[in-house]
């Protein structure tokens, strides 16, 4: 059979509070984020995994808060009192995104606001180069999002098909849960390939493309 065209297009990502699954992977991270009048000096670092879900808590948090979301890679000097930067991991050692986060940092909490910031691993991991920004950052709370618990990925694997309007059977989500790494990043790895396989190939989301699809990433 001829092969079908198919282009990477975004999914949709819903990123409400209900769309959220909670487990006991992530519970403690959404409780200590959603409480914000808790946290010390105002700021907080939220650690996880790839594709563990920090965009989607912030997102929410932001829903709530009002805050303003920021991605590392584009930093500006906000207006907003609540501010979230995301994935800050990604600008260790370059030097003019550090300022502006340094910057930012006192700025937001210097009007008494508060400020979340995500990324991956410890921010004593983080090689930031700028010593008052890295004293900063090491001197945040930190909550952490675990790697996922059985009942966490199969909220992924199914909110990551929801996402691309796929429907799988529960026997292809009980083989995917039963054969797959245990890591956010692999269960996004297999929704994607799942859905540009069933595209290209015109073949439907079942058990036989699952098997298919799980033997490939991992040669």
């Amino acid at each position: 059979m001829p092969q079908q065209l198919s282009f990477d297009l975004p999914s949709r990502t819903a990123l409400g509070r209900d769309d959220f699954f909670i487990s006991e992977a992530n519970a403690l991270a959404v409780a200590q984020v959603e409480q914000d009048d808790l946290w010390p000096n105002g700021k907080l670092v939220l650690s996880g995994p790839k594709g563990a879900g920090k965009t989607h808590v912030s997102h929410v948090w932001a829903s709530q808060s009002g805050a303003k979301i920021i991605h590392a890679a584009s930093l500006e000097m906000p207006e907003e009192n609540a501010v979230v930067v995301e994935d800050v991991h990604t600008i260790a050692g370059q030097h003019d995104a550090e300022e502006m986060l340094f910057h930012i940092h006192n700025a937001v909490l210097g009007r008494g606001g508060r400020l979340l910031l995500t990324g991956i691993g410890a921010p004593n991991h983080w090689p930031i180069a700028l010593a008052d920004l890295a004293s900063r950052l090491q001197g945040t709370a930190l909550v952490q999002i675990d790697e996922p618990d059985d009942m966490l990925l199969m909220a992924v694997l199914v909110k990551g098909f929801a996402d691309r309007q796929l429907q799988p059977t529960p026997a292809v989500l009980t083989y995917l849960l039963r054969h797959s790494e245990r890591s956010f990043a692999h269960a996004h790895q297999i929704v994607a390939a799942m859905d540009k396989r069933a595209l290209s190939e015109r073949r439907t989301i079942n058990r036989d493309l699952a098997r298919d699809v799980l033997a490939d990433l991992a040669r």
